[in-house]
């Protein structure tokens, strides 16, 4: 038999809940703590599901690839962006290795993966599909295959919807599904390398985050939703068995998430507050509830910045000569910025609570940092408050998301497992980050390293005994 891998992705997996507070319930889990490999997985900076996947699969930062969300700034457009696609992504992933050394992968939902391109393989477009009449898999024919294992297959669910229970048996049920396809293609395809990222986890604790979290500033007691997070770990942990079984002996599977959850504690309205220090300028007073900014009517000649909203703040300055109504000379930006990162810094919470901020430049965090990078990247109170982008809210401090019903937040640490039969390891991994799994695979599946890789070789999934 020769080696292949086998990633299994929980997006948003929390290790807190996974190792701690849910492990007594989830015996797989607990079968790979006691046989395998396991711990906390630092996930890139920023912790969002694009691009931390595609930093896993490339072993590339976000400023190498360029990524830094979902969204990307046109050129230096002050209201036009674009969403990532399968287009903007130029290098090369596990697969793309696997195929050049004439072996195949099967790759299901793993972000971004829409439109659907040609691999070695097989590739399952995942939740950025927007239907199912369009084109999501490679090659074209094996969306009908799914169809007849799963009639009702699903790339995704809504979430950040009033619809609870809408919610609830929506995730579930594609989940099972998408486990259902998996299952049956492991068995019936021909692969070296497969990687399933399951989306359904990160739609869940989003929503119901709340209801079992005791310490969220909106818990609810009681809810007939308390157990709807433990219960898709259970499912989760169910599936995972069956993944265990049905491998070979020469498979290793890793688990891992893209970046770990916690609790919501309120959005942070950039753009009004930079708007009440004298930073963004408006043309009249007169804004809707929820206006985003690339509707507002706003006096650019007179505008220092603005920002982004999301799990973090990007902030981008009005420059001369880069910007079209460029306000800031290029040789003040970088005092500029200095003296926003010390406003920025000083933000306190609404009760006048100290947070913990942080901020940095893409060049501080990235070489290189390329791309339609933003001047700033802030992460409020350490990413305990998610940042709203929109205007004319009564105030500067919401309880509730600005898009749509939200419960949870992005954490830095995610998990990872690794297990394969027959291995009696036990072992705790401590300062594993993302960058380690490309190589790790690379390893294991005995291709040789690339150069410059900034991650290292996980000895620890490697080494036999």
């Amino acid at each position: 038999m020769s080696k292949k891998v086998l990633i299994i992705g929980w997006d948003c997996a929390a290790p807190q809940l996974v190792f701690d507070r849910y492990k007594d319930e989830l015996p797989n889990v607990k079968r790979i703590m006691a046989e395998g490999v396991w711990g906390k997985l630092k996930s890139v900076t920023p912790p969002i599901t694009i691009p931390a996947w595609r930093c896993m699969v490339t072993g590339k930062t976000p400023g190498e690839l360029g990524l830094y969300g979902f969204r990307h700034r046109k050129g230096n457009s002050y209201r036009d962006f674009s969403i990532t696609t399968s287009l903007n992504l130029k290098k090369d992933a596990i697969w793309d290795k696997v195929g050049r050394n004439g072996e195949k992968s099967l790759c299901s939902a793993i972000p971004p993966s829409y439109p659907p391109y040609e691999i070695s393989g097989n590739l399952i477009g995942g939740f950025m599909t927007p239907d199912l009449s369009k084109p999501f898999t490679y090659p074209e024919s094996l969306s009908e295959e799914i169809k007849k294992i799963s009639p009702d297959y699903a790339v995704d669910t809504k979430f950040r919807v009033e619809d609870k229970k809408g919610i609830r048996d929506s995730a579930f049920k594609m989940t099972e599904s998408h486990f259902d396809v998996l299952e049956e293609l492991l068995q019936k395809k021909e692969w070296q390398f497969a990687m399933h990222v399951e989306i359904g986890l990160d739609r869940i604790q989003h929503a119901f985050w709340r209801y079992m979290d005791e310490n969220h500033h909106l818990y609810e007691p009681d809810s007939e939703f308390k157990d709807v997070i433990k219960n898709y770990y259970k499912l989760l942990d169910r599936r995972l068995g069956r993944i265990m079984d049905i491998i070979d002996d020469d498979t290793l599977l890793i688990i891992a998430s893209d970046h770990g959850a916690k609790a919501m504690k309120g959005c942070f309205c950039v753009n009004q507050w930079l708007n009440d220090i004298g930073y963004l300028k408006f043309k009249n007073k007169e804004r809707k509830e929820g206006q985003r900014i690339q509707q507002a009517n706003i006096n650019w000649k007179k505008t220092k910045a603005w920002g982004w909203g999301g799990y973090y703040s990007r902030i981008f300055f009005n420059v001369k000569g880069r910007e079209k109504n460029g306000k800031i000379k290029p040789c003040k930006l970088q005092k500029e910025r200095e003296k926003l990162r010390k406003k920025i810094k000083m933000v306190k919470g609404p009760a006048g609570q100290k947070w913990n901020t942080k901020v940095f430049t893409p060049d501080e965090l990235y070489d290189p940092a390329g791309g339609e990078k933003p001047d700033l990247m802030v992460f409020w109170d350490d990413l305990n408050w998610r940042a709203a982008g929109t205007l004319g809210h009564n105030n500067i401090y919401l309880e509730e998301n600005d898009t749509g019903p939200d419960d949870g937040v992005h954490d830095w640490n995610g998990i990872m497992m690794g297990w394969k039969k027959g291995m009696k390891k036990s072992i705790i991994i401590k300062g594993t980050g993302i960058l380690d799994i490309h190589p790790t695979v690379l390893k294991y599946l005995g291709y040789a390293q690339d150069e410059n890789l900034k991650g290292k070789i996980i000895r620890e999934l490697i080494d036999e005994e």
